[in-house]
């Protein structure tokens, strides 16, 4: 069998556990404190490239753009607000500390083969620093629309596993597609689908060309997981921050817009109409000088020091108006121009702040900071909170696509289970998220006290109007394997001397 380009055969002599692991990356170990990385290139030539050329040009050509600007998005204060909003629902961390759990009980295994796969799946949260930095990785993903992981392994001790799980910037790699087609009868048919991954050590631009190293990499070493949204028309990945760039932009111009007009239409303002009678045109425009030189404001405060001074050099923005008059007019007028009447009206600021939030799918009650939590009733949660609740479950469902990947390479390795077994029961694979509202809880107690009610009411017609298959199948939604399965229960703990008889009224015939 062959996986990441090398062949997985029988040695003959095994390695010893404490000779140096044969491991390499082509990411180098960064840490989330802002060093830079100072690497040298081995094995390549100055100019050249390791693997072949290909065509990135198409749909994909301004992803690198597009990630840019997610990422200078969730900057904006509104924004980064939302995105913690979005990120807390989804990580959290139980008294435990357990973020993600894995769930095998739908797996037709045996405990044996579910204990490995449960050892398993704690080792790669262990490489992956998962309960440390859950909340940045969750967080990269969702700004980004996508997220790459490096699966290291040792080339000379393939069945250790994967020994180092890293991060790879998106910007610095891309998923290529090849395909080969013949021509037949006139029609284009696929002969041959070859996928990979290229990386370049300084990046791609937004036409995809790159000035460093390109390195082709396997498509089993890599671990490429995106939000699930695509452009269909230009073939893109799209990332939930998509729809939030131009309100964003918006936003920002209005709040610009509102401090410019709060500056400059602030303060009052004198209007000056001098007569300036027959003079002509040059001797009007001195005579208004002289003036404006002998009644202006003089006084001018510096902001930096705290001192006033008398300073005629500068006028801003902000002094009076001098307006010629000629004769026949009014004469000398002074007359004074109002300041802005509508200074604390912010109703479109707020507007686009209330769309930004609807546009990352975050309730816009949640930005008003007397809005407290509510424990009641499912029945008294908004529609909103609902709405929430099902979007950031799809986001770990999304998410969990990269444990996913990781862990059927890693039990391959370790030959605990084929690839192709695999694939057969990864639907019944399920990972458990730690819910930090506990609405799911609440709703599912309220659900069952009032089917606890309905089946009171109906007791007494049992035999009568209804029937216990009935009562158990539509007043109590039990399907026939909770049927199965609560009856046998009942029958092992009657034998094990566990609750009470029937007639103790300890169990009910239902």
């Amino acid at each position: 069998m062959e996986i990441f380009g090398f062949e997985i055969s029988r040695k003959k002599d095994e390695l010893r556990a404490t000779e140096t692991p044969n491991a390499s990356s082509f990411v180098p170990q960064v840490d989330d404190d802002g060093t830079p990385v100072i690497s040298q290139q081995a094995g390549f030539i100055a100019g050249g490239a390791y693997g072949a050329y290909v065509d990135m040009e198409g749909g994909i050509k301004n992803e690198v753009e597009l990630i840019r600007r997610y990422r200078e998005t969730s900057l904006v204060p509104e924004c980064d607000a939302a995105i913690e909003d979005i990120v807390n629902e989804c990580i959290t961390s139980d008294s435990a500390d357990r973020i993600v759990t894995l769930d095998l009980r739908d797996l037709k295994l045996s405990d044996g083969i579910k204990k490995k796969i449960q050892d398993e799946f704690y080792t790669i949260l262990s490489l992956m620093k998962f309960n440390q930095n859950s909340h940045e990785i969750f967080r990269k993903w969702y700004v980004d629309g996508r997220i790459y992981f490096h699966k290291v392994v040792d080339s000379k001790r393939l069945k250790q596993g994967i020994v180092d799980i890293r991060a790879i910037d998106p910007l610095k790699i891309k998923k290529v597609r090849n395909i080969e087609k013949d021509k037949k009868n006139g029609v284009e048919i696929i002969k041959k689908i070859e996928e990979f991954y290229v990386f370049n050590d300084k990046g791609f631009d937004k036409t995809g060309a790159n000035e460093g190293a390109t390195v082709k990499i396997a498509p089993e070493a890599v671990t490429y997981t995106t939000s699930g949204l695509l452009d269909f028309n230009k073939n893109a990945v799209i990332g939930y921050m998509h729809k939030a760039l131009k309100t964003a932009n918006q936003l920002s111009m209005m709040e610009d817009a509102l401090v410019i007009y709060r500056l400059s239409r602030a303060p009052e303002r004198r209007i000056f109409y001098i007569d300036v009678g027959n003079l002509p045109k040059a001797k009007a425009e001195q005579y208004l000088a002289d003036v404006m030189n002998k009644y202006r404001n003089k006084l001018i405060y510096n902001a930096d020091t705290g001192e006033i001074k008398d300073d005629r050099k500068h006028m801003s923005m902000l002094e009076d108006f001098w307006l010629p008059r000629r004769e026949g007019g009014r004469g000398t007028e002074i007359s004074t121009l109002p300041g802005g009447q509508n200074l604390a009206e912010i109703d479109d600021v707020e507007y686009f702040k209330k769309k930004l939030y609807q546009s990352l799918n975050v309730p816009s009650s949640r930005m008003e900071s007397d809005n407290g939590f509510n424990m009641g009733k499912s029945s008294e949660i908004s529609r909103d909170e609902l709405k929430f609740n099902k979007f950031t479950n799809r986001l770990q469902k999304k998410f969990a696509r990269v444990f996913t990947d990781i862990l059927k390479t890693q039990l391959v390795l370790k030959e605990i289970v084929t690839g192709e077994e695999f694939d057969k029961y990864k639907d019944y694979i399920q990972y458990d998220f730690t819910a930090d509202n506990h609405f799911t809880e609440l709703k599912e107690q309220e659900i069952l006290r009032e089917r606890l009610d309905a089946l009171q009411s109906a007791s007494e017609y049992v035999g009568q109007y209804f029937s216990q298959e009935y009562v158990r199948k539509y007043i109590l939604r039990q399907t026939e394997e909770d049927i199965k399965i609560i009856d046998d229960q009942i029958k092992a703990e009657k034998k094990a001397g566990i609750g009470q008889d029937d007639d103790d009224g300890g169990f009910s015939q239902y």
